[in-house]
């Protein structure tokens, strides 16, 4: 419930607070005194749109706090889910700034208007004369034909056994789709595992394949150069190894006449072998080199074999693919078929849709029993508020699939006239009608919901004399049960008020702020009887008014 609301730099409101007790408040005042202005600062802090244009003083900034009883409405977990600390007594607050910046704060925490909207919606149910009630939720609607049947119990089991289920089906959905794309992946893997088992590559292979695919390609090459050089080196008219051990004998000659020449000889001579050797190595790779076309092919062929493994798996050495093999052949063997346990799944998942359809029928059943009575009891207290020849009643309809409230699909059906067509309640309903119903339907199931606060705009509209005196009756019954506040123009609903606010102007000077009085007993005697009559009341209409409040 909500326990103060907090206005400040809003439209032609300076500042003012009003304190909301359990039970009836009634909040009248002269046309244009600012009742609407009230329900517009309330609609801020419930997320409706803000507006700068809308500041009292546009230098300032405009705040609207609102103070909430959030105890009997079970909403610790929203609280939790959006990270604000959570308190029996809630605190919301919107702010406007003179630069139409807007922000919102629950408990201090700043909030998004989407987390606004769903906190306050739970904590204010808002009527204005013509808005689209939530009489028209088909779940709520539900929701009241549960509670006159006394489902809590049986819905509260159904709906645990129903979110396993559903959890269930999830989890199958996600087995059968993990068990193709493990069937999918197998195949897959199964071909590159062939591919690379058929490949059986070693590493290190690549650069040896490389370097005699070279040696093949210039054998020609490498055999003229090499035997040329051994020609050169030892097998020419003046072969340079003969030359070099002719300098050699020179020098041997004369090396123990200089310190020098010894090491120099030294030098020489191995000079002279080294020369020796390498013309030997140039004959012998020259006489080993032949032009093999049919093992270049072979090389050729098998370093494609390695290259287009290269380049289909993005890499560029022999070890690389092998390691990627090695993964491969890893998630193959993680691979496994999951077709046991989807079995298995599925078997229990049937067993928890029967369970769950027979609990459904009794939900069903216990709803159909409950519905005659309850629009038999609508059509009572619609007669009562001057719609005699109203029709109404609750038509069922079966779902094919289970829903989170079983496998009725229900509307209320309406007419408002002898002869008019039973139609959805959204489709034929007036304003004024609607306002009506959802008095009558809520305050019949006012014990059996937690109703968020209930607020009506004018729901007396139209009517006058007796029917106002029940109406005011009904709202006083369904305050029994709930916080209700009712704007009204109506003496008749006014007198059975816990607590009556009365709007009015100030003027000073050149200034109109909208002020708001808690009224005194004797207050609230002379404002009904204004209503009832005029400004100032006769006595007659006094008396009347304290007839209607019972003092």
């Amino acid at each position: 419930m909500i326990k103060r609301l907090s206005v400040r730099n809003y439209a032609i409101i300076e500042a003012l607070e009003i304190n909301f007790p359990a039970g009836l408040t009634i909040i009248t005042g002269e046309t244009g005194a600012g009742k609407s202005i009230l329900l517009g600062a309330l609609g801020l802090i419930m997320g409706e749109r803000a507006d700068s244009k809308s500041l009292y003083n546009e230098a300032e900034k405009c705040v609207i706090e609102g103070i909430f009883d959030v105890s009997p409405y079970d909403l610790k977990d929203f609280f939790e889910e959006n990270d604000i600390d959570f308190e029996k007594e809630c605190t919301v607050r919107r702010e406007l700034t003179p630069a139409g910046k807007s922000r919102a704060f629950v408990n201090d925490t700043p909030v998004t208007l989407d987390v606004l909207r769903q906190l306050t919606g739970a904590l204010i149910d808002l009527h204005l004369q013509f808005d689209t009630l939530d009489i028209h939720n088909v779940s709520f609607q539900l929701r009241m034909v549960d509670a006159l049947a006394g489902n809590k119990s049986l819905l509260k089991d159904y709906q645990a056994a129903y979110r396993i289920f559903t959890q269930n089906k999830k989890r199958l959905a996600q087995m059968r789709e993990q068990n193709a794309r493990s069937a999918q992946d197998l195949e897959f893997f199964n071909f590159q595992i062939t591919e690379f088992q058929k490949a059986s590559l070693t590493d290190g292979e690549q650069e040896r394949l490389e370097a005699e695919q070279d040696s093949l390609t210039h054998a020609e090459e490498i055999k003229r150069n090499l035997s040329a050089a051994f020609h050169h080196l030892s097998d020419g008219e003046m072969p340079l190894t003969g030359q070099l051990n002719d300098v050699l004998r020179s020098i041997g000659e004369v090396r123990k006449y200089h310190p020098a020449i010894p090491d120099l000889h030294r030098r020489l001579e191995s000079l002279a072998l080294e020369l020796d050797d390498l013309a030997g190595e140039f004959e012998r790779v020259a006489d080993s080199t032949e032009a093999n076309p049919e093992r270049l092919l072979e090389v050729q062929e098998r370093l494609d074999v390695i290259y287009r493994l290269q380049s289909k798996h993005r890499v560029t050495s022999v070890k690389e693919l092998i390691d990627i093999e090695a993964v491969m052949q890893q998630k193959l063997d993680e691979i496994g078929d999951l077709s046991g346990e989807i079995a298995q799944l599925e078997t229990e998942i049937a067993g928890q849709e029967k369970s769950l359809r027979e609990l459904a029928s009794q939900l069903s059943e216990r709803r159909k029993n409950a519905a005659p009575s309850f629009a038999a009891k609508v059509l009572e207290l619609l007669a009562q508020l001057s719609m005699p020849h109203t029709r109404f009643d609750v038509d069922f309809k079966e779902a094919a699939n289970l829903t989170p409230t079983g496998t009725d699909d229900l509307n209320f059906l309406f007419a408002a006239n002898p002869g008019s067509r039973m139609q959805l309640i959204k489709d034929v309903a007036s304003g004024g009608e609607l306002s009506r119903l959802t008095l009558v339907t809520k305050s019949l199931v006012a014990s059996a919901i937690p109703l968020p606060t209930l607020i009506f705009d004018e729901i007396d509209a139209g009517v006058s004399g007796d029917v106002s005196l029940k109406m005011g009756n009904i709202l006083r019954q369904l305050s029994n049960h709930h916080q209700v506040v009712v704007i009204t123009h109506s003496a008749q609903v006014a007198a059975k008020a816990d607590a009556h606010h009365f709007v009015y102007k100030k003027v000073e000077g050149n200034t109109t702020t909208t002020r708001v009085k808690l009224l005194t007993t004797e207050e609230r005697v002379r404002s009904i009887a204004v209503m009832l009559s005029q400004n100032p009341p006769s006595e007659a209409a006094l008396a009347n008014a304290r007839e209607l409040m019972g003092v």
